[in-house]
């Protein structure tokens, strides 16, 4: 589902991801079944990670994952690959991790809008 997203917000996306690097969510499935280690993370709103997610994903929404990835996460070398609605979201806390040393960050461009749309396993409440 497409959005409109207002000008102003793709401009800061775009900022943001002109540092970050990307991935697709083939790239992650790929990196999964290969038993690679890395931290999936959900940065979406509590209720859209309660609705649906990736098996597996942390949450840590893009309005407090600043404040908490260090106590989950204190390791600023771990790979850590985040993922929203579409990947715009995620590249502004990618973008945002790596300002505070965080050296192997994500995004999921496409994001679970497009993990869906690959047919990928998605897990939800029980």
């Amino acid at each position: 589902m497409a959005k409109n997203h207002s000008k102003l917000f793709l401009d800061i996306v775009d900022d943001a991801k002109s540092r970050v690097l990307e991935c697709t969510v083939h790239d992650v499935k790929t990196r999964r079944e290969q038993g690679e280690e890395f931290h999936l993370i959900d940065v979406r709103e509590d209720h859209e990670f309660s609705a649906g997610r990736i098996p597996g994903a942390k949450h840590l929404s893009k309005g407090i994952i600043e404040r908490d990835v260090e106590a989950l996460i204190p390791d600023t070398s771990t790979l850590l690959i985040l993922y929203c609605g579409g990947g715009f979201r995620s590249a502004l806390a990618a973008d945002n991790l790596q300002k505070m040393g965080y050296t192997q960050v994500i995004s999921m461009d496409g994001g679970f809008s497009g993990w869906k749309a690959a047919g990928y396993e998605v897990e939800t409440e029980a």
